[in-house]
């Protein structure tokens, strides 16, 4: 049997973006018989941008009820919050004497702000040797991320290996898995949609703001009588990710046949969330307003968790020669 496991950071509530290229396709995983999920919410990796108690707490509550009103059976999986779990933060240390500093300096997560290290903190230049340690604490054999993550598999491949190779068989090497279907789903402003750059569609905001966020979606100055590109056009990149075979062709039409406005476009993207995400949203808003059940719900897969990584973090302390 093969073991995924996937995290998604407490920075905010999910948007459009990550649900359909993380959150549902890693569900879809989960039902798969000959797969064994570990899905967790990583809420100590978002203190490297998040310093408010209140904040990551709501934001972790956003994130499980997302997951949840998505239709994650979590009698299927472990799922779990990152810090209920102790352990990754000893395994951590660990892993982090066994890796170069010089390496640690290519990592994409560093590199990108490396201009600017007055606003880099050491919890953000060794975000890959917890995500490591996230990976290898439960011998996951695979863990599917974007392309923009890739690079931190390798370093975990890479601490894996040199641990095994100087100490003796302990780590499980995780490959990538990279859904190369997936679409880059860009944001309002026709970059890649990230909560980071403020673009996002929050599709669990009530209508007025969610209508707002859509209309406001970049597009060119094309007259409304004059054929359009949909293949260069943000609405309908958007809704192409959505909607059906039959109905993505209609809208392709549309902008080819001209008379045909950008209005028209983004308030049919608007229909097709509000009833395609209906019954979504209406889980989302179950499960937010009982927090109660949703401790309980991460309480019981930490326990699970903690189960496996005790056995792990034994064997590695063993190797380490601790006691």
């Amino acid at each position: 049997m093969n073991r995924i496991l996937t995290g998604v950071q407490s920075t905010g509530t999910p948007h459009i973006g990550n649900i359909l290229g993380a959150i549902l396709p890693a569900i879809e995983l989960s039902n798969d018989s000959n797969t064994e999920s570990f899905f967790f919410i990583a809420d100590m990796h978002s203190l490297t941008q998040i310093k408010d108690d209140t904040t990551i707490r709501e934001n972790t509550y956003s994130v499980a009820a997302t997951w949840l009103a998505c239709g994650l059976d979590v009698d299927k999986v472990i799922f779990y919050r990152q810090s209920d779990i102790p352990q990754v933060c000893e395994l951590s240390w660990y892993l982090s004497c066994f890796f170069q500093y010089n390496r640690l300096k290519l990592a994409h997560s560093f590199k990108d702000k490396s201009d600017r290290l007055e606003d880099v903190n050491a919890g953000l230049f060794t975000y890959p040797i917890l995500m490591a340690s996230d990976i290898l604490l439960y011998s996951a054999n695979y863990v599917p991320v974007g392309k923009d993550q890739v690079q931190h598999i390798q370093i975990t491949r890479d601490i894996a290996s040199k641990f095994n190779t100087l100490l003796g068989e302990t780590f499980t090497i995780p490959k990538v898995k990279l859904n190369t279907s997936t679409m880059i789903i860009p944001g309002v402003d026709g970059e890649k949609m990230s909560k980071s750059r403020g673009n996002t569609i929050d599709i669990f905001t009530d209508d007025t703001s969610l209508k707002k966020q859509i209309m406001n979606i970049k597009t060119n100055s094309t007259p409304f009588e004059e054929s359009k590109d949909p293949d260069t056009c943000n609405v309908f990149k958007i809704y192409s990710s959505i909607a059906n075979e039959e109905d993505i062709l209609a809208m392709r039409n549309n902008y080819l046949n001209g008379n045909y406005g950008y209005g028209s476009s983004k308030k049919e993207l608007l229909d097709l969330i509000l009833i395609k995400f209906k019954d979504i949203r209406e889980k989302y808003n179950y499960y937010i307003n009982d927090k109660v059940l949703l401790d309980e719900l991460l309480y019981k897969g930490s326990e699970k968790a903690k189960v496996i990584a005790n056995s792990k973090l034994a064997m590695v302390r063993s190797k380490l020669g601790f006691k």
